[in-house]
């Protein structure tokens, strides 16, 4: 479940990411121009770099994760064949901790090691499952994807209705949707949900309205 709620709350915030960045993206260039093929080549743009970027960054996170957590199980093996009676002694002790009295634990210790020495070193001193190590294609792929789910909202939002109902429908269609995200990743959290959707929607309309001027000034400038 642990695994299920952070795979969620990646794909949230990356839904969330891609709603932000395309949004500021396609308000700066309508601050600019009014142009429909320009909005939507900038829009199309800032998704494909940004879901590959997500993408390619969600990869190299995982891979480093998982080679870690592939160094860290070559040496439990390597330590569970030199000193075999250490390790039991140390499992014995993580139980302990746990709240195992010692004779308990000292069993449970000896049971485990013979089942399976290194998933119980793995699960117990290491928090790691042999069978699940994280893979970084799927990382990568749900980043892409939520990143793309939530970029095509602006997107769309900004070259299908009528010139003089661009930014009104963008920016409520923004805020709606970051009102939602903001709700699930603190539902998600269990965090304040109030506070939590008021700083995502606060932080979505700072950023429209950073690049809507900025592109404002500079389609001035170059007229």
């Amino acid at each position: 479940m642990g695994t299920r709620l952070n795979w969620l709350r990646a794909a949230v915030l990356g839904a969330n990411d891609g709603v932000v960045s395309t949004a500021g993206l396609v308000v700066g260039v309508a601050g600019a121009t009014g142009d429909r093929a320009t909005l939507l080549t900038a829009g199309l743009a800032g998704l494909l770099a940004g879901s590959m970027s997500m993408a390619a960054g969600e990869y190299v996170s995982v891979s480093t994760q998982r080679d870690s957590e592939r160094a860290a199980l070559a040496q439990e093996r390597r330590e569970l064949e030199e000193a075999p009676e250490d390790e039991l002694d140390e499992l014995t002790e993580m139980l302990e901790d746990k709240g195992l009295t010692a004779r308990v634990a000292r069993e449970a210790a000896v049971q485990l090691t013979a089942r399976d020495a290194l998933r119980a070193h793995a699960e117990v001193e290491l928090g790691i499952d042999p069978d699940e190590l994280t893979n970084p294609w799927h990382a990568a792929g749900a980043s892409f994807l939520a990143f793309t789910v939530g970029a095509l909202l602006p997107l769309l939002a900004i070259v299908l209705p009528p010139a003089s109902l661009r930014l009104v429908v963008t920016v409520a269609s923004v805020l709606a949707a970051l009102a939602f995200t903001g709700w699930w990743s603190a539902r998600l959290g269990a965090a304040p949900m109030g506070r939590a959707v008021l700083r995502n929607m606060g932080g979505g309309a700072v950023a429209m309205a950073v690049t809507y001027a900025a592109g404002a000034l500079l389609g001035a400038a170059g007229a």
